[in-house]
C-alpha cells in the first residue's frame, strides 16, 4: 500500500492510495486516532472510486458517523487499464441484447466473472487498510448499488469481516449465479419501483434470496438513478446500528 497524495476538505482527509496496481482512495475524519468502523464502497458501472455520489456518501459517513471509508476502481474503470477481454464480452452481450435477448442473465454472468477478480482484490484492500493506526481492525460494512451490488453480493457472501451491507438496484435473474443465499449479515436493500434496467421481479427475487434474518427492503418510486436524497442518512443510520 502506497500513499500518493492527501487533501483536506470540510474536516475530511482524502488520501489517494495504491494497493499494488489497484488505485483507491481512503476517507477519514481529519486528525483521526485509533480504531473505527470501516465501510468499503463499490461504485456503479461506468463510474469510478471518486464518482460524485461516492464522494458525497463517503463524506457523510465520515463527518456524521466517524467511519473510515475506502473505495477502489473495479476492472476496466477509473484509473484501471483498459481490459480487452471485458470490453469484448461487454460488446458481445450488447449485440445479443440488441438482437432481442433478455439482458438480465447476460449482466449476471458478466458480473459473476468480474467478481472472481474483485472479491480477492477487495479482501486484500481490507487487509491493508485495517493495518493503519487510524483505521484498525474494527467492524466492516459494505455499500454498493447497481454494479456495486452485483459485485458486492459475492464479496459480502465471502468476507466474514463484513457485518452489515447496503445493496440495491440489482436483481436475481439466474440461479446459476446465486450467491445471495450465502449472505447472512443484516442487509438494507434499495429498489427503484420503476427501474428501467433491472426488472422489479428480479430485484424482489434478490432480496428474497438473502438468508439474512435481519433484512429491510426500501422501495422508492422512480427509475434506476432516482435514489432519494435522504438515502445517505438512511444508510448511515443502518451502519451505525450494526457497526457501532
Amino acid at each position: 500500500m502506497r500513499f500518493l497524495s492527501r487533501t483536506l476538505s470540510d474536516g475530511v482527509s482524502e488520501e489517494l492510495v495504491s494497493f499494488g496496481a489497484l488505485p483507491g482512495v481512503l476517507w477519514t475524519r481529519e486528525g483521526s486516532v485509533g480504531t473505527r468502523p470501516l465501510i468499503l464502497m463499490g461504485h456503479g458501472g461506468g463510474q469510478h472510486k471518486k464518482a460524485p455520489d461516492i464522494i458525497r456518501r463517503a463524506h457523510h459517513f465520515v463527518t456524521e458517523g466517524d467511519f473510515a471509508v475506502v473505495a477502489v476502481d473495479v476492472p476496466g474503470h477509473g484509473d484501471r487499464p483498459t481490459d480487452e477481454a471485458l470490453d469484448r464480452l461487454a460488446g458481445e452481450n450488447q449485440a445479443r441484447i440488441d438482437a432481442g435477448e433478455a439482458p438480465a442473465p447476460l449482466i449476471a454472468g458478466f458480473q459473476a466473472m468480474v467478481a472472481r477478480r474483485t472479491v480477492p482484490e477487495w479482501r486484500a484492500v481490507l487487509d491493508a487498510v485495517q493495518r493503519l493506526d487510524h483505521v484498525g481492525s474494527g467492524p466492516v460494512g459494505y455499500w454498493g448499488v447497481s454494479l456495486g451490488c452485483g459485485l458486492g453480493v459475492p464479496f459480502v457472501a465471502a468476507e466474514p469481516r463484513v457485518r452489515a451491507a447496503v445493496l440495491g438496484l440489482g436483481g436475481q435473474p439466474d440461479p446459476r449465479y446465486d450467491t445471495a443465499s450465502r449472505v447472512t449479515v443484516p442487509v438494507e436493500f434499495l429498489l427503484q419501483w420503476d427501474d428501467e434496467r433491472v426488472p422489479r421481479a428480479d430485484g424482489l427475487a434478490l432480496f428474497d434470496a438473502f438468508a439474512s434474518a435481519d433484512k429491510t427492503l426500501r422501495a422508492h418510486p422512480g427509475k434506476h438513478a432516482d435514489i432519494p436524497e435522504r438515502e445517505p442518512a438512511d444508510a448511515l443510520a443502518f451502519f451505525t446500528r450494526h457497526l457501532r
